[in-house]
């Protein structure tokens, strides 16, 4: 332990990982501001911070079993020529689930519907973990994968990730509370999710879509709605200005 302190290659690893991590995990923080804006007010920090304990959790779980998540990569049979393994499985049944969650928030957006009503709180709140720690599982494994390729000693992979989740926690609540406010940075997460979703079945399929160019795409979506909220702003106020 002392000797990956004093080696300037294990903290350059160290921060390329976590900032890594902490991009990765932009998609989570998303589906976590969607998913728990449907419970009331006061329970929504508490399911999302539990979510990210999952997170955690189930990260760190995963590292610990190093020689079974490399086992999730051995395949195990072929469909047209396509080698299907347990964790193409799981990203694709998880990119299913992305993409229909977030067409569904879509249609009843449009449709101003709200189909949690009548639900009890506590039946509700149960729904919403459960879809967080579905996507957790997805999320979780792509993000252990990641840690591996990057980072040689499980020390550094664990340090990065409790740095990222530690960020992802302070960054959750505002994101939330934007995300919820402006109905249109909402649809635009949503179709982020869509997107996220996609990306993970190609993958399933060894149709691999370059991480950067997808990001690359949202953060140009972002700063045109972020110039979007600033005119209509700008706009709204002059309009109270007018007598």
């Amino acid at each position: 332990m002392l000797e990956l302190i004093s080696n300037p290659a294990a903290w350059a690893s160290l921060a390329t990982l976590t900032l890594l991590e902490i991009i990765l995990g932009v998609d989570n923080i998303i589906f976590l501001s969607i998913v728990t804006s449907r419970l009331p007010k006061k329970l929504q920090p508490k399911a999302r911070r539990i979510g990210l304990i999952i997170a955690l959790l189930g990260r760190i779980l995963l590292l610990l079993t190093l020689s079974w998540i490399i086992g999730l990569t051995v395949p195990i049979f072929d469909i047209a020529s396509i080698v299907i393994s347990w964790r193409d499985i799981i990203l694709f049944v998880g990119g299913i689930f992305l993409i229909y969650k977030a067409s569904v928030e879509i249609y009843q957006m449009l449709a101003c519907r709200d189909n949690n009503q009548g639900k009890p709180g506590a039946a509700l709140f149960a729904y919403v973990l459960a879809q967080i720690f579905v996507l957790d599982l997805v999320f979780s494994l792509d993000s252990v994968l990641t840690a591996i390729g990057v980072a040689e000693h499980i020390e550094i992979m664990i340090t990065a990730i409790v740095i990222a989740i530690g960020v992802m926690m302070i960054a959750a609540e505002p994101i939330s509370a934007f995300v919820q406010k402006h109905s249109t940075v909402k649809m635009l997460a949503l179709s982020f999710l869509v997107l996220v979703g996609i990306t993970l079945v190609a993958d399933a399929v060894d149709l691999h879509i370059p991480r950067g160019f997808l990001y690359l795409s949202i953060a140009f979506a972002t700063s045109v709605e972020v110039l979007n909220l600033i005119v209509r702003h700008r706009t709204s106020k002059k309009t109270a200005k007018v007598p």
